[in-house]
């Protein structure tokens, strides 16, 4: 963990990955970087660095500029579309590294595709050396691997460097997980925790199952929760029930 130093405290978790989704840089638009919305995702994310003595790794979706599964589905080779997700998440990367160096927060970005002139390849030891010297880390492209959602590169990443917990932010309001679609079915409940067999077991709609599996086979909690609502991960820290929790 990092130096406490100041008037930080301990939160809940000494090491954190945070998932973000492509779509949320894209704010109402369904396409590109809204500027505001980047502003408001990195000015969270420098709150919990100065209120809380934690280490911070993030993983960013590419969805607001392309998606593997969309290229696919209109006939490409999978594997080249997935190939060009990746780079959406590098600029992506880029731009919240953009912001949250504005906002005066050191930042890393760190590739799972060799890209040297914009950023770093991916290194386990020196992400978490980075991570030790205050530094927050976004890691990008993926896995590196075509066929992989970035859900399934959150808890990659997460179990290498020993994070106490993955925090997947949604953006489309839902603040969750529930029994069906809130949106479609005003019946469903929403979800405060629930085993892992059961997200997979019933298909609920949280995280890929790859990323499933592999969190509860590393045992490593998943908090599903609204990313687009201000504090929310400052309360989940602190210890509050935000979101639905997998464990």
């Amino acid at each position: 963990m990092i130096d406490g130093g100041g008037n930080r405290r301990s939160g809940r978790w000494d090491r954190i990955v945070l998932k973000l989704s492509g779509e949320a840089f894209a704010g109402e638009s369904s396409y590109g970087i809204d500027g505001e919305i980047a502003v408001q995702i990195a000015t969270e994310i420098v709150k919990v660095r100065s209120e809380f003595a934690v280490d911070v790794a993030i993983v960013v979706g590419g969805g607001n500029i392309w998606r593997g599964m969309t290229g696919a589905g209109a006939g490409m080779d999978r594997a080249q579309a997935d190939y060009m997700g990746m780079l959406a998440t590098v600029i992506n990367a880029l731009a919240l590294q953009d912001t949250l160096e504005r906002l005066g927060q050191p930042t890393r970005v760190q590739t799972a595709i060799g890209m040297a002139q914009v950023a770093e390849p991916y290194i386990r030891r020196r992400a978490v050396r980075h991570l030790e010297k205050g530094r927050v880390v976004i890691f990008a492209a993926g896995t590196g691997n075509p066929f992989f959602t970035t859900d399934t590169a959150a808890a990659l990443r997460a179990v290498e460097i020993e994070a106490g917990v993955l925090l997947k932010g949604t953006h489309s309001g839902t603040d969750g997980i529930y029994t069906a679609d809130p949106r479609a079915d005003p019946d469903a409940e929403k979800l405060d925790e629930v085993r892992y067999l059961d997200v997979l077991s019933q298909g609920l709609k949280a995280m890929d199952s790859t990323a499933v599996s592999l969190c509860m086979d590393n045992e490593l909690p998943i908090v599903v929760f609204d990313l687009m609502a201000p504090g929310n991960v400052l309360a989940i820290l602190d210890g509050h029930s935000i979101g639905t929790l997998v464990s």
